[in-house]
């Protein structure tokens, strides 16, 4: 099979006529380049939002973690989140793959039914991309396209002394995930020359860390709850959790010139993710705070709107939780611990006596280390 009848094995019917011209698709996969117009359900002037991100076998998955349908979910997701990110809404997609000999286009064609399949869940037209062989591993790189009103685009800077700090779901599940996977692989063992398979997700549920497993393979990014929120016009800072919650958090104080002070006791914590964590002997906050891959959003909102904010959002079943405050003075994050009393302070002061408040180390997930 040549390169040309891979890319049609992989790609070809895929997604709908409708899917498409809904994205404004003039021209999709199958020329020199993808033509676009605005999408028909656009109104008013737009800006367009771009976004790319990496996945490389060995750093970002192996075969012990992640199936192939997976790590096509994933390489769609993460760029989706980084569109819901700055309040957008995300439109196309263009694939890129590298991929050595030993996988074989059976496998690549299952990587792109995960990809589809993110791509049909947020209604992103995928119309292009380029195809090459790996040496070794497979590497997929995505780039997305989105949609926002022009000037609405929320960014890290705009976060203001008084604003509330919120974010969009439970951080630290997807570390805890990928902590299982690996124990569970380094236990079970594999033969001399077979090939990893990873752990079954029905293994996960009968070890209670199903949760923990999907937000690892499958993360949701928070699509509908950046389009309510932007809708609102009082959101002031946006960010999504990839690197970590602290690391996510400093980019917006120092984006900002601000102090984001958080609140432990206000931090969502999931209950698998607090029974591995007890289960295993890990401090389930340093995954909450350091973990990442949760692609969950945060970000800073007008304080007297924050709980109509959290109110809608909850209408629509989606989770929001005011989790500290945006504070004057250079930036940095800080972490308030509760000692016990006075639990129920939303300001993310409180009292000297109740509380104390430690500066939040600066690290999350960094490819250099640095």
């Amino acid at each position: 099979m040549d390169e040309f009848a891979r890319i049609r094995h992989w790609t070809d019917g895929r997604q709908s006529p409708s899917l498409l011209a809904s994205q404004g698709v003039v021209l999709g996969i199958g020329d020199d380049a993808a033509v676009v117009g605005a999408p028909p359900s656009a109104r008013g002037e737009l800006e367009w939002l771009l976004a790319v991100d990496t996945m490389v076998e060995t750093v970002h998955f192996n075969d012990a973690t992640m199936a192939e349908e997976d790590v096509g979910w994933k390489a769609l997701a993460a760029n989706v989140s980084d569109i819901a990110a700055m309040g957008g809404t995300p439109r196309h997609a263009l694939v890129s793959i590298s991929v050595p000999q030993a996988w074989g286009p059976e496998r690549v064609r299952r990587l792109y039914d995960g990809l589809y399949a993110c791509a049909a869940h947020y209604g992103v037209a995928v119309i292009g991309g380029d195809t090459t062989s790996s040496p070794l591993h497979v590497v997929v790189a995505v780039t997305v396209t989105g949609t926002v009103a022009a000037g609405a685009a929320i960014r890290r800077a705009g976060a203001r002394p008084g604003d509330a700090v919120f974010v969009t779901g439970a951080a630290g599940m997807a570390a805890a995930g990928l902590h299982y996977l690996l124990a569970a692989a380094a236990a079970g063992g594999t033969a001399p020359g077979a090939q990893v398979r990873p752990v079954p997700l029905a293994a996960a549920e009968a070890a209670g860390t199903a949760a923990l497993v999907q937000a690892h393979r499958r993360p949701a990014p928070s699509v509908r709850a950046a389009a309510l929120l932007a809708a609102r016009g009082t959101v002031t800072s946006l960010n999504d959790v990839s690197d970590g919650l602290a690391s996510e958090a400093w980019e917006i104080a120092e984006a900002s010139g601000i102090v984001l002070a958080l609140r432990e006791s206000r931090l969502p914590r999931s209950g698998s993710l607090t029974a591995y964590a007890h289960r295993c002997g890990e401090d389930p906050l340093s995954w909450i705070l350091y973990g990442g891959e949760d692609y969950v959003l945060l970000g800073t909102i007008a304080a007297e709107d924050a709980d109509a904010a959290k109110a809608e959002l909850e209408a629509a079943g989606l989770p929001m939780y005011i989790i500290g405050a945006a504070e004057e003075g250079a930036a940095a994050v800080e972490l308030i611990r509760d000692r016990g009393a006075d639990r129920g302070t939303d300001n993310g002061r409180g009292s000297a006596s109740s509380h104390r408040r430690e500066p939040l180390a600066k690290r999350g997930y960094n490819h250099f280390g640095g």
